[in-house]
This record gives C-alpha cells, sequence and structure tokens, in this order.
C-alpha cells in the first residue's frame, strides 16, 4: 500500500515539477566549452567548438546561459551550410525555448525542424514534450479561472444576501 502512495505523490510531484528526458548541463562544462571557443586555432575547429558550446548552453540551468545559447544559435542560423547543419541548429534553439518556458516558440522551431526530417526522434520527443506542457499549462490555466470566477460568484451572492 505504501509503495502506491509513494508512486502516486511521485506521479503527481512530477505533473507539477514538469520531469523532462532533456539532459542538464553544469558550469564546469561551459567553461570546458568556452575554453575551448577561446584556444580554436581554425575556422572548422571553432565553429565545432561554438556548436558545442551552445548544446552545453541551452541546457543550461541558469536561465542567463540558455539565452546566451539561443542568442548564439540565432546568430549563427543563417550561415548554415547544409539542410542537417540547419536542423541541428533548429532543435538547439527550440531545446533553449522549452527550458525558457517559451512554449510556443519552441514548437513552432521544432515543427521546422520536422520539416528537414519528419521523422527524427529526438526532435518528434521534444514535441511530445512541448505539447505536454502547453496542455498542462493550459489546464492550470483554466483551473485558476474557474476558481477565481467561483470566489467571483461567491462574493457577489454573499453580497446580494446581506443586502436582502
Amino acid at each position: 500500500m505504501e509503495a502506491k502512495v509513494n508512486r502516486l505523490i511521485e506521479s503527481v510531484g512530477s505533473f507539477f515539477k514538469g520531469g523532462d528526458i532533456i539532459p542538464w548541463c553544469d558550469r564546469d562544462i561551459i567553461a570546458g566549452c568556452e575554453k575551448e571557443v577561446a584556444e580554436s586555432y581554425s575556422d572548422e575547429k571553432k565553429n565545432e567548438s561554438i556548436m558545442r558550446l551552445s548544446w552545453a548552453l541551452v541546457h543550461s540551468r541558469q536561465p542567463g546561459d540558455v539565452q546566451r545559447g539561443i542568442a548564439m544559435l540565432e546568430a549563427s542560423l543563417d550561415s548554415s551550410k547544409s539542410p542537417l547543419q540547419r536542423r541541428e541548429k533548429l532543435y538547439l534553439i527550440a531545446v533553449g525555448y522549452y527550458r525558457s518556458e517559451e512554449y510556443p516558440k519552441s514548437r513552432q522551431l521544432v515543427d521546422l525542424c520536422l520539416e528537414i526530417q519528419p521523422d527524427w526522434r529526438q526532435a518528434l520527443s521534444l514535441k511530445k514534450l512541448v505539447e505536454d506542457r502547453i496542455t498542462k499549462d493550459g489546464m492550470i490555466g483554466i483551473g485558476i479561472a474557474v476558481t477565481a470566477a467561483s470566489v467571483l460568484v461567491g462574493g457577489l451572492a454573499a453580497a446580494l444576501a446581506r443586502k436582502k
């Protein structure tokens, strides 16, 4: 019985925490990527290092890092030489927007990824996460609206009852 209660509590907790399968990145990895970019000796090596740094930034727990990663990727999007590079950058930007809780932007970018490669499992997984969050946020919003309306109606009913 206790195990069932613990699973229930865990599932409710994960609903509100919004647990996902996207990995996190810590400051040490970001610092290592920044050092790698600074020490890059060729344009090709620097571009690869910047992509790794961008990946690390959008997977960070720090909102400032995530915004920096989004900005870096968006600035480099037009210079993408192949559809594969563009797809990768769009995906990472979508991850950044997901981490920033800007779910409609994230979904739009994931859809662009899927136009390039419709069967890309990573993008499909992210799209499901985004849509689940949009649905959950909508349900929470509806709950708040219903509660506010109930309080308003209750207040009006109490005011009318006092007048009579």
